[in-house]
């Protein structure tokens, strides 16, 4: 005889609510079921209609006890007036006799349908009819239901409905409410995190833990039986952690060992060695989509990568728990593959640049890589200093190239050695040993160049001046060659003077700036120097009440403010141009305002040229800034981003400029001044110099009557210690940085040229094609017709007659009759070096070096970037089809290179 079905409360609930409103008062209802629910479950109440109906059950086995228990309920004092007698038990309808079955709802015992009383409490019209055969399914439905009741499905409650309201109210995978929750292998791993969904699910019936865990392999892949035996057996927050061991161990070289070991970590929640795959598939897959999250940004990337960090650091710890660490050295995917790859470059920072590139690559191949990000950057700076100390040093003999040379190269090497003086994140002894010998080296190096500098200083300073500059750009000559040349033809510059900027901070600076807003300029070249950043020399000593006086009045000079507006007034005063100049507390905004009303109105005067004085470097050298700090950015200057956006809302371009640059204090510990006789300041003295030391004299030295001495030495001081000081005759306080910037889009004034991203960092820097640098700028184009650019352009066009893909481009048909359509377009000289150097580049490059190649091979300024870029666009984009685009919001041009070959075949050879 078939097994009597179970009724647990709930059952009898909804059967009593279904039948007594149809009862005639009847007390008695019979169940053909055995009790399921517990002692304290057997009084209760449930609602008929507006009136609660007290409920008592007993479960009884014999016709007697059913009749006893009947005489009871109706004599008793506590079971009068309407309540409910429900009887449960084994008894057959046909051994009870017709009086007793007379009181009974029905006159018989009433059926317990799961389904019929799941479909009422979906309100559902009909049940999927597999759910008819998994009684598991049901008796779960009936005994989980929330306190607000199952949501109302309409007409059909599908077996896939019912399992995710399911899974909602046992074990909190999802809501009950809502079924659009997409279950997927990320979503169940994700669940494993929080420890209460695997202890609920834990606690569930063997037969619904495993009828879930069916559904759940359907829905979401061969890895879900693995994930939830692991929570099964309490250890739901490693399911993620084990999957990534496991990707990591199956895919390492003595893999059938780290399997053995692995299934000793799962235990018997791993079927079969043959689940380990596919499990470690999913969790890696999970992981990826994490990281790119991550990789991302913002807070959900923030999220994302301590979410990410918190699983792989507890996997590290599971495979040092199995003795898997040694296997799994190097690794692509955990941190301690990620650290050992880190000592590895560490270590070959002590030999030449290409084995430490070869360790770069592989660090970068880490998929921890970007979310590390300061780490892998400074491992990338370390072998940027690398490669600068293998390349030839030149000879640091003149003053004027020496500057220059210091804001194009030499000041890159401070950044870098700044960058890496902070030191690497994970605080590894090794790594950062090894960052600590290079620093060393470079500063031996970059000592031996200011010393040659301190010497051609010396010498240079006797006789320069004015008049005889011997090469160099004076200080008080900037607002002459720099800001006026941008003010004529009615041009309006904004001077901002960022005292105390030496070249590091100014490459720094510049490399922020929106490209989409701003493009920076350089005089056009000469025959002997080619189009690059201006340097001026500061006065000496490099003094703000010297150098800043002297540079804004346009001539040797000493003073303070009023001397220094006075100054700048006169100088445009001579040029016919109205000018006015701001201090620290006359451009800040006072309440309500981010700048002042004053400052607002001056530069939205047509007339005007206008002056600001930032101050907040020079402050932060004596107030302290942890001591150097590597990096300033934009936002670390106070006002200066408010102040560039207003010169940009009001069309003006921008000179950046310095009065003299700074010396960090990088020493760990207060060693006390240098003890010397006739200090001065910090950094200069009077009296015979000494070890680090150059005496200066001549129309340059401007305090100590003419006669000075002043430290090269970047660790020798003379007074109290601060974060950083100038005064001296090193190249970072001598070299003055001078960069001009346009707002994008506007005419680039007459004489100046657009410098491109790709060439204001240094070779050193860039790396070349080095794939460890996928993000940094690509090296700048080269000339139209050039040997490697041919070389380079193999397979891509035919090389009749050796002539360039891009001339091959002009020369055909389909080039020749557009080009009939686009009134004004560039020569197609122009177009040819413009497409060349794309191809070059692997098809990107910014506006501006896009048109610095059509300018180098036409001889052309082409004073508009992205003009040209337009024309370009009309040019090859016949029909629509994007040859030539702009991407990034502007700031990169893109060449299809396929799209070129179809659109326009093979020209006519030479």
């Amino acid at each position: 005889m078939a097994a009597r079905p179970a009724a647990g409360r709930r059952a009898i609930e909804v059967l009593l609510e279904a039948e007594l409103p149809r009862a005639e008062g009847r007390r008695l209802v019979l169940v053909d079921a055995v009790w399921a629910g517990g002692e304290e479950e057997r009084e209760f109440t449930v609602k008929v209609g507006d009136t609660a109906r007290r409920v008592h059950v007993t479960d009884q086995d014999s016709p007697l006890g059913i009749a006893e228990a009947w005489r009871r309920h109706t004599t008793g004092t506590d079971r009068a007036g309407d309540s409910v007698l429900v009887i449960t038990g084994k008894v057959p309808a046909d051994q009870l006799g017709w009086d007793l079955r007379g009181h009974a709802v029905r006159r018989r015992p009433l059926a317990v349908e799961r389904a019929d009383i799941v479909k009422q409490l979906f309100g559902a019209g009909d049940l999927d009819t597999r759910m008819v055969r998994e009684t598991w399914l049901l008796d779960a439905l009936l005994e989980a239901e929330p306190p607000g009741g199952w949501p109302r499905v309409g007409s059909v409650l599908t077996r896939d409905r019912a399992v995710r309201a399911l899974l909602a109210a046992r074990v909190g995978l999802g809501d009950t409410r809502d079924d659009s929750l997409d279950l997927d292998a990320d979503t169940l791993f994700d669940w494993t995190r929080a420890p209460a969904g695997p202890r609920r699910y834990a606690e569930l019936p063997e037969q619904e833990r495993a009828g879930l865990a069916s559904w759940l392999e359907e829905v979401t892949g061969p890895a879900a039986p693995t994930l939830l035996a692991l929570a099964a057996d309490g250890r739901g927050s490693d399911a993620l952690p084990l999957g990534a061991l496991a990707a990591t161990a199956l895919t390492c070289q003595s893999a059938a060992d780290a399997g053995f070991a692995l299934g000793t970590l799962f235990g018997r929640a791993l079927g079969s060695f043959d689940a380990l795959a596919p499990y470690a598939t999913a969790a890696t897959g999970v992981l990826s989509r994490w990281i790119a999250q991550a990789e991302a940004g913002g807070s959900a990337g923030a999220d994302a990568r301590a979410r990410v960090l918190t699983v792989l650091e507890r996997a590290d710890q599971l495979a040092e728990t199995a003795h898997l660490t040694s296997l799994l050295a190097g690794n692509r995917l955990l941190p301690s593959g990620y650290r050992t790859r880190l000592r590895a470059l560490a270590a070959a920072l002590d030999g030449r640049p290409e084995a430490a590139q070869t360790a770069l690559r592989d660090l970068a191949d880490h998929q921890l890589a970007l979310l590390h990000s300061d780490s892998t950057e400074r491992a990338r700076t370390a072998v940027r200093l690398l490669r600068w100390l293998d390349a030839p040093q030149p000879a640091l003999d003149a003053v004027g190239s020496s500057v220059r040379h210091h804001l194009e190269s030499t000041g890159w090497v401070d950044l870098a050695t700044g960058i890496l003086a902070e030191g690497d994140a994970s605080r590894d002894s090794e790594v950062g040993e090894a960052y600590h010998r290079l620093i060393g080296r470079v500063r031996d190096r970059r000592r031996q160049l200011d010393e040659q500098f301190a010497a051609a200083l010396a010498v240079w300073a006797e006789r320069a001046s004015p008049q005889a500059p011997h090469g160099a750009l004076l200080i008080e000559n900037v607002l002459a060659e720099a800001a006026a040349p941008l003010a004529r033809e009615g041009g309006r510059p904004l001077v901002l003077v960022l005292d105390g900027m030496s070249a590091d901070v100014a490459v720094e600076l510049a490399a922020g700036l929106d490209r989409r807003a701003w493009t920076e300029i350089v005089p056009t070249g000469t025959a002997d120097r080619r189009a690059g950043r201006l340097a001026a020399v500061a006065m000496l000593p490099t003094l703000t009440k010297i150098s800043r006086a002297s540079l804004l009045s346009g001539t040797p000079v000493e003073g303070g403010q009023e001397v220094e507006r006075a100054g700048f007034t006169a100088f445009w005063k001579k040029r016919r141009r109205e000018a006015v100049l701001f201090h620290k507390g006359g451009y800040e905004g006072t309440a309500g305002h981010r700048l002042a009303p004053e400052l607002l109105g001056a530069l939205a005067d047509e007339k005007k040229v206008v002056g600001v004085v930032v101050n907040t470097i020079d402050d932060a050298l004596a107030d302290g800034r942890e001591n150097g700090r590597a990096r300033w950015r934009i936002g670390d200057i106070a006002k200066l981003s408010d102040l560039l956006g207003a010169a940009l809302g009001a069309g003006r371009p921008v000179l950046l400029v310095s009065d003299h640059g700074h010396v960090l204090d990088r020493s760990p510990r207060d060693t006390g001044p240098t003890v010397v006789d006739g200090v001065q300041g910090a950094r200069w003295r009077t009296g015979p110099a000494g070890p680090g030391e150059v005496e200066l004299s001549g129309p340059r030295v401007r305090a100590g009557g003419g006669r000075i001495t002043a430290a090269w030495r970047d660790d020798l001081r003379y007074t109290a210690r601060q974060a950083g000081y100038h005064g001296g005759a090193s190249l970072a306080e001598v070299t003055v940085p001078v960069l001009a910037f346009v707002p994008s889009g506007s005419e680039i004034p007459a004489g100046w040229t657009a410098l491109p991203a790709e060439r204001t960092a240094p070779e050193w820097w860039l790396g070349g094609s080095d794939p460890a640098e996928p993000h940094e700028p690509a090296p700048a184009p080269r000339a139209r017709g050039t040997r490697r650019q041919q070389h380079q352009s193999e397979g891509l066009f035919p090389q009749p007659g050796h002539t360039t893909p891009g001339e091959q481009t002009v020369r055909s048909k389909p080039f020749e009759s557009q080009r009939e359509f686009v009134r004004n377009a560039p020569t197609n000289t122009a177009v040819a070096a413009a497409l060349d150097a794309l191809l070059e580049a692997g098809g990107k490059l910014s506006p501006a070096a896009v048109a610095a190649a059509a300018q180098a091979a036409t001889g052309k300024s082409e004073r508009n970037p992205q003009r040209f870029v337009t024309m370009l666009e009309r040019l090859l984009n016949i029909d629509g089809y994007p040859v030539l685009q702009l991407v990034e919001s502007g700031r990169t041009v893109h060449l299809d290179r396929e799209l070129l070959r179809q659109q326009f075949p093979e020209g006519t050879p030479l």
